[in-house]
This record gives C-alpha cells, structure tokens and sequence, in this order.
C-alpha cells in the first residue's frame, strides 16, 4: 500500500511536471522565459518517473537496473549543459536585444579594460 502510493505520488509529480513544461513552452512571451519551462520539466519530471521506476524495479521487478541510474545522471548533466548554450545563443543572435545588465557592461562577457580590482579570466598571453 504504502509502495503504491509512493510510486503513484513519483509519477503524479513526473506528469504534472511535463504538463507545466509544456504549458510554459507554449504560452510564456520570451525565448529566455520559453528555455526555462522544458528544462525544468525535462530534469525534474524525466527524474521522477526514473526515481518511480527504479522503486518499482528494486521493489517488485527485476532487481537494481543500472541503465536507469545512466540516463538519469545524463539528462541531469546535459539538461542545463543545453539550456545554457540556448540562452547565450538567443542573447547573442541578431534578432533580440538584450536588456541591459545592469553593470554597464554586455551579458556574458569579460573585458580586459576592467580596472584591476575587478576580477576577469586572464587571456591566453597572460599565462
């Protein structure tokens, strides 16, 4: 009793997850709120219906199954991999402006005529 409700709340969560993602998909105004939804969706409903499937298989199936485990661990490490490259994509593309950042300075950038008590990476020569 207490196993199925466990599964049935994993995959309650799991579903109601893909639906908001999917709703947010569809319906927020811009590219860099759009991003967010499905990333969200993917890691943490792909997650819970993984977890469920998992307490299933320990449970009341085969045994431990590693290739759950793997794919859980790969789409938690691409996931937000992915939704970066996105992000900068849109806020570099010629079709959005950006907001301003608020520093003065471009989105994701490093200056190298930054005053030395800011930080930066050092450039290539520096090393």
């Amino acid at each position: 009793m207490i196993l199925d409700l466990l599964l049935a709340a994993l995959l309650v969560i799991a579903g109601l997850f893909g639906l908001i993602g999917s709703y947010g998909l569809l319906r927020l105004r811009d590219g860099m709120q759009r991003l967010h939804a499905p990333t969200k969706a993917s890691t943490v409903g792909l997650g819970a219906a993984l977890c469920a499937s998992v307490v299933h298989r320990l449970t009341v199936g085969d045994g431990f199954s590693p290739q759950e485990i793997v794919v859980l661990v790969f789409i938690f490490v691409t996931a937000p991999i992915s939704a970066n490259y996105l992000s900068k994509l849109h806020l570099f593309s010629k079709t959005h402006t950006p907001p301003s950042s608020g520093t003065g300075r471009p989105w994701a950038t490093f200056d190298p005529t930054l005053d030395e008590d800011e930080p930066r990476l050092p450039r290539r020569d520096e090393t």
